[in-house]
């Protein structure tokens, strides 16, 4: 360093020094956030902005909409508040300042547009479904529920939130849910309530296990929204932890496919939900004699016809084997 100066002077140095440590000389300097990287949601919370003045309080909405704020005094959205605006709370923190809507009541015309809801809010047909889903994420848009929703199939289908949930007319008060599951799920999903029928299923129609056990209906990373095991294992290992290992002789297909390359995860005619009505027809998609297969082959001495149809009568632990590389028991 001392004979870098020496040679060629001081002056070259602080240039470089002045050109990194000086803001908005260096291109490593942080730059704006681009427009494309803007969150898809618009805030509500500038909508329903507003004076303290321009509050009316719920009691004045009841004298007109009785039945509604009776109704939504049992939910937990009596009570709440639009952050920023604590004076907003009740109807008007969805439906923003009322003053000027109370007081164009009995006017011919414009009462519904001098509130910034109106009846978008109710009914999300008369306004984009993303508008409406963006009035409910300004409350709920943090936590591992709700903040994947932008990337949800739901949202790229313009489904709202108000498509399931509903404040004023929800039939279970646990979610405001505007039907209970499975049937809220059907009324879309109509191919799942005929797998659901089939023989051998998963109890959804019974009630013990729910759509949403294995599914984040409001967006996630893995694909058909599936969740997973707090070890970010496969949806599957939450309940059944006996097949999650680790073993000492790991089935492949497990750890690679995942439980779906042998099993129908909604229902099948087979029992134990498998893809194959025989289980020998299963394990021979992967184990035949071919050329340069990593997958060992079926033996000459099994023989299809009789003895061996049942691979699992010996391979019984198919899943994973802490002794036996072959899953013998």
């Amino acid at each position: 360093m001392n004979h870098l100066i020496a040679k060629h002077g001081i002056l070259p140095w602080l240039a470089v020094l002045v050109l990194v440590f000086i803001p908005g000389m260096s291109h490593a300097s942080p730059k704006k956030q681009s427009a494309a990287q803007e969150p898809s949601f618009p805030s509500w919370r500038a909508q329903v902005a507003g004076q303290p003045g321009d509050y009316m309080g719920q009691e004045v909405c009841a004298g007109c909409h009785e039945d509604k704020v009776k109704q939504m005094g049992t939910t937990v959205h009596a009570h709440a508040a639009v952050s920023g605006a604590t004076y907003a709370a009740g109807c008007e923190t969805c439906h923003g300042p009322g003053k000027a809507h109370a007081e164009a009541m009995g006017e011919a015309a414009g009462d519904e547009a001098k509130i910034a809801a109106a009846k978008k809010l109710i009914f999300h047909f008369q306004g984009k479904a993303e508008e409406n889903s963006a009035r409910c994420l300004t409350c709920h848009e943090y936590g591992e529920e709700h903040s994947n929703f932008a990337r949800s199939q739901h949202n790229l289908n313009d489904v709202a939130c108000m498509d399931c949930h509903s404040p004023h007319h929800a039939k279970e008060s646990q979610y405001l849910l505007v039907e209970s599951q499975p049937l809220l799920c059907y009324s879309c999903h109509t191919e799942m309530k005929a797998e659901f029928s089939k023989p051998f299923h998963h109890r959804v129609n019974e009630g013990l296990v729910k759509c949403t056990d294995c599914h984040n209906q409001h967006g996630g990373f893995l694909t058909k929204q599936l969740r997973s095991t707090a070890s970010q294992d496969q949806v599957c290992f939450k309940c059944h932890v006996e097949k999650a290992g680790p073993f000492v002789f790991e089935h492949a297909p497990v750890k690679t496919e995942g439980c779906v390359a042998c099993h129908t995860p909604h229902g099948s005619p087979n029992p134990r939900l498998l893809r194959r009505s025989q289980v020998n027809l299963l394990c021979l998609e992967c184990h035949t004699l071919t050329i340069d297969s990593a997958v060992p082959g079926l033996p000459s001495f099994h023989n299809q016809a009789a003895k061996y149809q049942a691979c699992t009568m010996c391979h019984t632990q198919i899943h994973g084997s802490n002794f036996s590389n072959i899953f013998f028991k």
